[in-house]
């Protein structure tokens, strides 16, 4: 099946070039195409040429395009649009999210929907995580838990594996950052099958965080709003 990996891009190089490189070599017999999504202001002239040279690399394999849709929300969802893969894989450009749990992902979404990359499944570990972050992290994911009743154990890390028709058939109303949490919580109020298997994670080598302490707030308000929604609400019609 084709594959569709998602990687929004602003300011990284070696680690953008570093993700494909090893996804490439990870999966090698797999049709795959990159969805490099740019921002139109904010990609540096740095990310660019490293896309272009990914691109003289790998040819049509690398489509990279500016989003048109506000946030980080809004230019996964422009990708999602373009992708035309049956499976389509949700990752960051910054090694982030390691491309080696990718072969036990795709292993899993044979028989679930969805599949999920865990911080806290397992042994999987943090590496250079803040603390007082950590803590807040895990009372946050208990949280939500609880209240979806779900065994999930990381409802936040926006790495996951889904079957195309998931997301291509669900209306998503977040652009920002918390489209990262509703793109786990409207699958499973809709009786998605989710199963997570553990990843590491470490910290960004280059480029700046954009997703601020203060999105805690508005990942809460987004976590209650589709705890309580109608599930009537969430199906998209073209």
């Amino acid at each position: 099946m084709r594959l569709s990996i998602i990687l929004p891009a602003t300011d990284e190089t070696y680690s953008l070039a570093e993700t494909v490189e090893k996804i490439a070599t990870l999966l090698a017999s797999q049709s795959i195409e990159y969805l490099i999504v740019t921002h139109p202001k904010l990609t540096t002239p740095a990310c660019r040429e490293t896309i272009a040279k990914l691109r003289a690399t790998y040819g049509s394999a690398i489509e990279s395009f500016d989003q048109t849709r506000r946030g980080i929300g809004g230019a996964i969802q422009d990708a999602i649009d373009r992708a035309r893969g049956e499976i389509v894989v949700l990752m960051a450009a910054d090694l982030e999210t390691d491309p080696a749990v990718l072969p036990s992902m795709l292993e899993q979404l044979e028989r679930f929907d969805v599949v999920a990359a865990s911080r806290w499944k397992g042994r999987a570990r943090f590496s250079g995580y803040d603390p007082l972050k950590l803590v807040l992290n895990f009372t946050f994911q208990h949280f939500f838990r609880i209240l979806y009743w779900t065994k999930l154990t990381d409802l936040t890390y926006a790495y996951r594996a889904y079957r195309a028709q998931v997301l291509k058939t669900i209306q998503w109303e977040e652009t920002g950052f918390p489209f990262l949490f509703e793109s786990i919580l409207k699958p499973l109020r809709l009786g998605c099958r989710v199963a997570e298997v553990e990843a590491p994670w470490r910290a960004r080598l280059e480029g700046v965080s954009h997703n601020s302490f203060m999105q805690t707030f508005l990942y809460t308000w987004t976590g209650l709003r589709i705890r309580f929604q109608r599930t009537s609400k969430m199906r998209y019609t073209p």
